[in-house]
């Protein structure tokens, strides 16, 4: 089963997230302080990770940059789902590593197919 580290700091959207994608055959860890994440990720070694650009210190680009530093997660997909829709905070996210990027609001569906051709 893939396992999904979902890092944002909205509980409701990791709440969200987590419901979706456990119906849709995923496990699910969701963290809302991004400051946890990469020791949360060491001990539990997710198979893929959703980011929200817009949390405290780390924020995503630092907290993606982190994590492809890091040896075990340097070719772990990472989508980023955020709000930011302009096109600097895209180049910045893949410049940090990002695999994809997803704009909420978002569909479902789109998510879920990300995320299956992510980890196939």
């Amino acid at each position: 089963m893939t396992k999904i580290m979902i890092v944002d700091d909205d509980a409701q959207i990791t709440t969200l997230l987590g419901k979706l994608l456990t119906m849709e055959g995923f496990q699910t860890i969701a963290i809302n302080d991004s400051s946890k994440a990469h020791e949360m990720a060491s001990a539990v070694k997710p198979d893929l990770f959703l980011l929200d650009l817009m949390m405290p210190d780390p924020d995503g680009f630092k907290l993606c940059r982190m994590l492809r530093a890091d040896p075990v997660f340097m070719f772990t997909p990472i989508i980023i789902v955020t709000a930011l829709d302009d096109n600097d905070s895209r180049i910045v996210a893949f410049g940090a590593g990002a695999n994809d990027y997803i704009t909420k609001p978002f569909h479902a569906s789109e998510l879920v197919q990300r995320i299956r051709k992510l980890t196939v």
